[in-house]
């Protein structure tokens, strides 16, 4: 493994420190090495806070000369005005020597510029480094910037003959303890949480993280007719119905077309910049976002020793299997597809 790998991991592992903290901004970590050394490093920790650079720079002893210095970051420095001033320019004030990419940034506001200031002011800079691990790290902000939607994960519990419920759909827990606390934290990763208007009615699910460090998800339930009662809990709630419109607390009733299709919802959330959208089901909604090809990865989390015969079957899986892992009642499957990266 060369120097440029080991330091561009390390960024990658720091950046991981604001997953779940920094939507709708990229997860981003930054190193500082001097004489093949780590002085300075830093990431990326709450949206609307410093990025990776300026606190990688905080925390770089007074006596280090920058410019004999080399910043490593998994992603293109920014290069416009946000919530925080340019990265690329604070890099060009402080007279870096050298700086070291992992990804080009997506957005249209980037997308290379940050890249060209560098270079254009003088410095150093090599680009590339990881991409592929640099890209996967942050595949929510890429699929929402490229394809102008969240990122979609549609998760579900079956019994191992593939069953997600009785026939008579009465409510069964079908995940062992230690998957449960895995949806859990799972949930804290993602912006938002779609079930379907079956799912409120039969199970009426907090939908929350109370098993898992995290801030809750956006709560969505596709309710056209407005069937389902209220989800319980005082968790901001999106329902997408037909028939009103109004916010009641962190409650609102968003008013679509009769024939609101699963794009004119989506849509929605991208307006709103929600990254990334985990689909927990019931079966009808599943089917519906598989059926769409709006779907990026599923996570099925499959009981080792339960087995029903009959009731709900889940959905047939087209998507390859990328990994699984064991817990002590339930296997759990991954399955996805290429992610879309920047050109």
């Amino acid at each position: 493994m060369s120097d440029h790998e080991v330091y561009m991991r390390r960024c990658i592992e720091l950046a991981q420190q604001g997953q779940g903290s920094v939507s709708p901004n990229p997860m981003v970590g930054a190193v500082v090495v001097y004489h093949h050394q780590i002085v300075a490093e830093g990431w990326h920790q709450v949206f609307g806070g410093p990025h990776a650079e300026p606190n990688a720079l905080a925390s770089l002893p007074s006596d280090v000369p920058l410019h004999d210095c080399t910043l490593y970051v998994n992603l293109e420095p920014c290069s416009h005005f946000g919530k925080t001033p340019p990265c690329s320019r604070l890099l060009i004030d402080k007279n870096i020597g050298k700086v070291v990419i992992g990804s080009t940034d997506p957005n249209p506001k980037v997308n290379g510029c940050g890249i060209a200031l560098l270079r254009e002011a003088g410095i150093s800079v090599e680009t590339g480094i990881l991409k592929d691990q640099c890209d996967a790290l942050n595949k929510r902000f890429f699929t929402y910037q490229n394809l102008k939607r969240p990122y979609i994960v549609l998760k579900w519990a079956c019994s191992n003959d593939g069953f997600m419920a009785p026939a008579n759909r009465e409510r069964l827990q079908i995940s062992g303890e230690e998957a449960r606390v895995m949806l859990h934290r799972w949930r804290a990763e993602e912006d938002a949480i779609l079930i379907g208007a079956t799912t409120a009615i039969m199970d009426k699910p907090l939908l929350d993280t109370r098993l898992a460090p995290g801030k809750n998800p956006l709560r969505v339930v596709l309710d056209p007719n407005l069937r389902a009662p209220q989800l319980p809990g005082d968790f901001q709630t999106l329902i997408m119905n037909t028939r009103l419109g109004k916010n009641e607390g962190n409650f609102e009733w968003i008013k679509m077309r009769q024939d609101f299709a699963l794009a004119d919802v989506l849509e929605i959330l991208y307006n709103r910049q929600l990254l990334s959208l985990m689909v927990e089901g019931g079966a009808e909604t599943l089917h519906r976002f598989l059926a769409s090809g709006f779907v990026d990865e599923i996570r099925v989390i499959r009981s080792k020793k339960l087995r029903m015969q009959t009731g709900v079957e889940g959905p047939k899986i087209s998507m390859p299997l990328i990994k699984s892992e064991e817990t002590n009642d339930d296997t759990i499957e991954y399955y996805g597809k290429e992610i879309v990266t920047c050109g």
